[in-house]
């Protein structure tokens, strides 16, 4: 009886290390739209101020920064521009994996231009 169950136990075990391991090495990838609060190019990092909460994302060589589906660099982003930012969260650290800089035109995209509005009709009177 007791082999069994040390069997069982030894099994559930291996089970959840294994279970555990895997999920450590997910990555979670995130993502924010909001204005360039603060950029330093030399050290690469950036914050952003989204609808909730300011998040300061690193930037690596593996970072892509795109405006208008031009290639960028990070050296293109100003403080004030409206950025959509891909980030991962690696041990602790927020690193970009791509920024699409926002400009009136494609924060507009899709929109419809506003159509005149129609006069009342002339009556006789």
């Amino acid at each position: 009886m007791r082999k069994p169950l040390l069997y069982l136990i030894c099994f559930l075990l291996a089970v959840f290390m294994i279970g555990s391991a895997i999920a450590a090495d997910k990555v979670i990838v995130k993502q924010i739209t909001g204005d360039v609060v603060t950029i330093d190019v030399a050290v690469k990092t950036l914050t952003v101020r989204g609808k909730k909460a300011e998040v300061v994302i690193t930037a690596d060589d593996k970072t892509i920064v795109k405006m208008n589906k031009e290639k960028k660099t990070l050296s293109d982003i100003k403080v004030g521009d409206k950025v959509t930012l891909k980030y991962a969260e690696i041990e602790g650290n927020r690193i970009a994996r791509s920024i699409e800089i926002k400009t009136a035109t494609t924060e507009k995209k899709g929109a419809e231009p506003a159509k005149p509005a129609k006069s009342a009709p002339k009556s006789g009177y």
